[in-house]
């Protein structure tokens, strides 16, 4: 690995306010060229890009992400989909009988999903575009599929929106390694691990502010009572499971 490259690894962001710079076609083209030459189980390649450039259907995307801006302010957005729709059919016309409609099938293809939307983040900031990851798509997943025309047996997995940084945020806060990494076997954690784990993270000033605007007492209760509450987390996650069983992904 290049030095440039491993700096670009170590220094990302999160960028959501983009210029109105274009991006060109080739460099858009080696951006989805670098996710398809991403390791995937098989070789089978079981996922699909939604390249999104029209302003009328980010417009209507962007509805479907909660209203977030930089779905319809990116020039490119990427809707990533779980999809065994194609190798399925390749199977058919190759009279093999298919059988990746199940739960094991749906989360490896999840996970060549996830891959590959990795390696075509890291192509675009080696180019210098920047990128957003947007969670929001498993929560409306089947309406951004009606949107997409997705066919059976293709799910929504992530959404990149892609764009020439008009702002570059700072770097964002990071637990240490060790609270993340385990040698030979998992070792779990004590409560004065915890302690000491998330001391630093805790004390950092964008953190104390995102607790104060939240108007909660503490970071954990900013995730469980504000960011993912119980009550939505149940909520869609049982929509996403039962567009799974809709799409016989499961």
């Amino acid at each position: 690995m290049s030095k440039e490259m491993l700096d670009t690894l170590l220094s990302r962001r999160t960028v959501r306010e983009y210029t109105d710079r274009k991006i060109e076609k080739e460099d858009l083209d080696k951006i989805l060229e670098a996710g398809m030459r991403a390791s995937n189980c098989g070789n089978m390649q079981l996922y699909s890009t939604i390249v999104t450039r029209k302003q009328e259907n980010k417009d209507a995307l962007c509805k479907l992400h909660f209203g977030q801006p930089m779905v319809k302010n990116a020039d490119v957005v990427l809707t990533v989909c779980a999809d065994v729709n194609r190798f399925h059919k390749y199977c058919e016309i190759r009279n093999a009988k298919p059988s990746y409609n199940n739960f094991l099938w749906f989360q490896v293809s999840t996970i060549d999903a996830t891959i590959c939307s990795q390696a075509m983040v890291t192509a675009a900031e080696t180019l210098g575009i920047g990128a957003c990851y947007l969670g929001t798509v498993t929560y409306m997943a089947k309406p951004i599929a009606e949107l997409l025309n997705l066919p059976k047996h293709v799910v929504p997995v992530t959404t990149i929106t892609l764009g020439y940084p008009a702002t570059m945020p700072e770097l964002t806060e990071r637990l240490p390694l060790e609270a993340v990494v385990h040698d030979e076997q998992y070792q779990d954690y004590t409560s004065e691990d915890l302690e000491r784990l998330y001391e630093d993270f805790e004390k950092l000033p964008q953190i104390q502010k995102y607790i104060k605007e939240s108007k909660q007492e503490n970071l954990a209760k900013v995730f469980t009572e504000v960011r993912y509450p119980e009550k939505d987390s149940l909520t869609f996650s049982k929509a996403y499971m039962d567009f799974a069983k809709e799409q016989d992904m499961m």
